[in-house]
This record gives C-alpha cells, sequence and structure tokens, in this order.
C-alpha cells in the first residue's frame, strides 16, 4: 500500500486492480472500445460512433452516422454487420494518425523523411506521379480510407499503359508503406492490388550488332568514342560510366563502388552492382590511352577554337572521363543527343542509346555461350529474371535464323517452292514427300492422313 501511496499520484489503484475502471481510465476504455446500438431511420439501419478527423489543421474527436444495413435487414444481422464494422476500431487496427488525410501526409511526413532518401531521377518520377495523378485523386482521403478495394477500383478504371499503372502503383506502395513505417497505418492497402494486363506482349528491344558497333566508334570523337566502347564491352550502366575514377581502373578489371546519375553521387544501384567485373585488356589500354590525347573544339565565334587535354588529371581520385570545359563529370544525355544519335543516324543505324549498349553486351555474352549465371555475375543483376529476358530474347532471334536456313536448303532441293506456297491443300503431299526424301523428317500422324487421303483420291481417279 506504501508503494502505491507513493506512486499514486501517477499510477492509479484501480489501472492495476480488478475493480471498475473509473476517471480517466474509463473514460480511456470508452474511447477505445465502441458498441453503439443501430437504430432504424428512413429505409436504413445507422449507427452512431466517435472518429478521430482533421479539421483545420487540428485532430478533432467527433460524433458521426453511419450506414449499416438497408432497413429490411433483421436486427441480429444488423448488429453483426456493425460490429465487423468497427473491429479494425475496436481491436486497435486504426491509429489516431489514420485519420491523417493523404495529402497532408505526404506534404508534412513524406516529403520530407522517405522522398529525400531516393535518387534523383527516381525522386522527380514520384514528385510527378504524387503532383498529377495521386494527391488531385485521394489527397482529401483519410489514410483510414485508403483500403484494398477503393484502391483497386482506381487501378482497374485507370487510362494509361500498362508500365504506367506499374510506376503509379510503386509510388502508392512507397508513400502508404512508409505510414506503416510510422505506425499511421496497420497494413499497406496497396499489397495485393492487381493492375490490368498489358495489351501487347513482350516487343524485342533493340540492339546493335558488333559490326554496328565497330562502325559507331569509328564515327565519334574522342573522349566519346572511348566512352562507347568502354560501356559496350563492360556492360557499365552510363551512370557507372560517368562516376568512373582511375582507381577503380585495373589491369584487366573495372570497379564499380559509385556512380553520378544527373547531378547526383550514389552508391551503385543494388548490392550486386557493387562489384569488380573483369574486362578485356583491349578495354584497359583504350581507356589509358586518353591520358596523353588532347583535343580541339570550336571555342568562340568566327571558326575560333581552342585545345583541350582529355584527362587534366590522373590522380586515383580523378574521373576517368572529365567534362573538356569544366574538368567534372559529363552530361549522360548531351553526349548522346550531341554525339551518339547523329552518328547513329548518319550510318543508318536504328534506336540507340545506353541501354541499347548495355543491352548488346548482354546479347553477345549469350550467342558467344555464356551460361546464364555468368552473364547475370558479369551484368552485376541481383535477379536472374532480367538475365533470362535477355536470354529469351536472343533464343527468339536463333529460332527465326534456323526457320529461314531450313526454308532455304529447302528452296534449293524441292522444285517449285515458292509456287508451292501458293497453292492449294491438294500439294500438301508432294511437300511431306520432298521433306522425308530429303531431309529425312519423318511426318506426323496429320500429316500422313493427308498423304494417305491424297493417295486414296489419285487411286480412284485411276480406276474410273
Amino acid at each position: 500500500m506504501a508503494r502505491n501511496a507513493q506512486f499514486g499520484a501517477i499510477i492509479p489503484t484501480e489501472a492495476s486492480s480488478g475493480l471498475p475502471l473509473k476517471g480517466d481510465f474509463e473514460r480511456m476504455a470508452r474511447r477505445r472500445f465502441q458498441a453503439p446500438v443501430p437504430f432504424r431511420e428512413g429505409h436504413w439501419w445507422w449507427i452512431k460512433v466517435y472518429t478521430d478527423e482533421f479539421r483545420d489543421g487540428k485532430r478533432q474527436r467527433i460524433r458521426k452516422r453511419l450506414k449499416v444495413a438497408p432497413a429490411t435487414t433483421i436486427v441480429r444481422e444488423a448488429q453483426k454487420i456493425a460490429s465487423e464494422m468497427l473491429r479494425p476500431m475496436n481491436q486497435g487496427l486504426e491509429s489516431i494518425g489514420s485519420a491523417t488525410p493523404f495529402g497532408t501526409y505526404v506534404e508534412t511526413d513524406y516529403r520530407t523523411t522517405k522522398l529525400p532518401l531516393l535518387a534523383s531521377p527516381v525522386r522527380k518520377i514520384y514528385e510527378g506521379i504524387l503532383r498529377n495523378r495521386l494527391l488531385p485523386s485521394f489527397g482529401d482521403f483519410a489514410l483510414r480510407d485508403l483500403n484494398t478495394i477503393t484502391l483497386q477500383r482506381y487501378f482497374s478504371g485507370l487510362q494509361v499503359g500498362h508500365s504506367s499503372a506499374v510506376k503509379i502503383k510503386d509510388v502508392f506502395s512507397s508513400v502508404l508503406g512508409s505510414a506503416v513505417r510510422f505506425q499511421m497505418l496497420v497494413r499497406n492497402p496497396v499489397i495485393g492490388i492487381q493492375i490490368p494486363r498489358p495489351l501487347k506482349g513482350k516487343r524485342i528491344k533493340p540492339t546493335i550488332t558488333p559490326r554496328e558497333f565497330g562502325l559507331l566508334v569509328e564515327a565519334m570523337a574522342e573522349p566519346y568514342a572511348t566512352m562507347v566502347f568502354v560501356c559496350v564491352l563492360s556492360g557499365l550502366r552510363v551512370s557507372e560510366l560517368i562516376g568512373l575514377k582511375w582507381e577503380d581502373v585495373h589491369e584487366d578489371a573495372l570497379t564499380i563502388d559509385e556512380r553520378f546519375c544527373r547531378g547526383d553521387w550514389d552508391c551503385p544501384k543494388s548490392d550486386a552492382s557493387n562489384a569488380t567485373i573483369g574486362v578485356d585488356p583491349i578495354v584497359i589500354a583504350r581507356i589509358q590511352r586518353l591520358k596523353g590525347m588532347e583535343v580541339t573544339i570550336n571555342w568562340g565565334g568566327k571558326g575560333a577554337t581552342k585545345t583541350f587535354k582529355v584527362v587534366r588529371s590522373a590522380a586515383p581520385g580523378s574521373l576517368v572521363f572529365q567534362s573538356l570545359r569544366s574538368g567534372g563529370p559529363m552530361s549522360d544525355h548531351n553526349i548522346l543527343s550531341r554525339h551518339i544519335k547523329p552518328a547513329a543516324k548518319k550510318l543508318g543505324l536504328g534506336t540507340v542509346n545506353w541501354q541499347v549498349f548495355r543491352r548488346s553486351y548482354a546479347t553477345w555474352l549469350v550467342e558467344a555461350g555464356a551460361d546464364p549465371k555468368a552473364v547475370q555475375g558479369q551484368m552485376r543483376h541481383s535477379r536472374i529474371g532480367p538475365t533470362m529476358d535477355i536470354y529469351a530474347q536472343v533464343v527468339a532471334s536463333s529460332q527465326r535464323r534456323a526457320v529461314t536456313k531450313l526454308s532455304e536448303m529447302l528452296a534449293g532441293n524441292v522444285s517449285n517452292w515458292d509456287e508451292m506456297g501458293r497453292k492449294g491443300r491438294s500439294e500438301d503431299s508432294q511437300v511431306i514427300e520432298n521433306l522425308v526424301e530429303l531431309v529425312g523428317i519423318e511426318p506426323t500422324t496429320s500429316s500422313l492422313r493427308i498423304l494417305n487421303s491424297v493417295r486414296d483420291d489419285a487411286t480412284t481417279k485411276k480406276l474410273e
């Protein structure tokens, strides 16, 4: 008792006893658990409950009416429905913070805590989706009102492409996922959301051939030709290429431990990307050749020019590819638009960009016979999925080449091959017989039926 008396001002006796709660503890219990009796009014059953809402920037406890069920529902069933409606609140599955409007949470919490941690290009994409998509649609919604069914209706009616829907879902999941971490929501309602299927299947992504690669490098000026050379023959991402330093260049390998992306220095994209990869010695020799190179560029008006050293400093911490004007990091967008694309257009090449270079390197590895795990390690993919996508694309190309070779072989051995494709079904038997005779292909059961049917027709005609 003395102990209770000593701390009585802090912990009342009824808090740890079996007696009925009194005072503040009784009010807290009433606030947490609610069991209102449904009442019938008009054509509906209703209940009155207390909820937390934000008004004028302040959280207030208000009483509001909720529609339960049609008035034709029996009393017991209406009570069950009301209990189910209040279950999240009564079981503590709704926190007080869940009353925060989505727009207020984004402005005061997400933009100041989570968003600054993202890479600069990702941050710009997220800001655009929040500004143009999510805030206009859900800015006034309380976080607790963003349930799975509400979000599913939104995504099911979204009139955008599949890839855009995926990005919108990622942003939504990031925002509500942070609300879960900050204990303003119990679970992320975006989990389990389905987005509309793409209208078209996967398309074959463009690559360049080794011959096109050689022509492109020869058509470009330095140091940009060397950048393309290193990018293609190492599989580096452009941000890793621009952030490459002399301390990362070894005798037969390159170390990727940082990247420079649109004005921001950052660590590599993933743990798997932070690695040392082997490269051909010719790549290292091409990089080292930059140290003694000078280039002359237009400088000023009236045909004035100026000569610059390609490498101002070869110190270990200096960049390999330095801006000619400032010595700082280069702009990947400027290099692509001013040097790579004009050269590619002059050569009559198709789509050419930094991603095409990296994909071409992976494709060449596959065509050279490398196994999937080796390609995954060289490309530094965190998952085997992207690597297998490249394999599937190469396999499709090899299958087309195989079919073309078969057609060429048949055209050279089967008489009137081109005309057969334009004739009717009666010529099928001749095609099958030629295949069996020339190639040794065993015909299928259906083909044998066709062959026998044609032979029977021919025999009947002779008998007639």
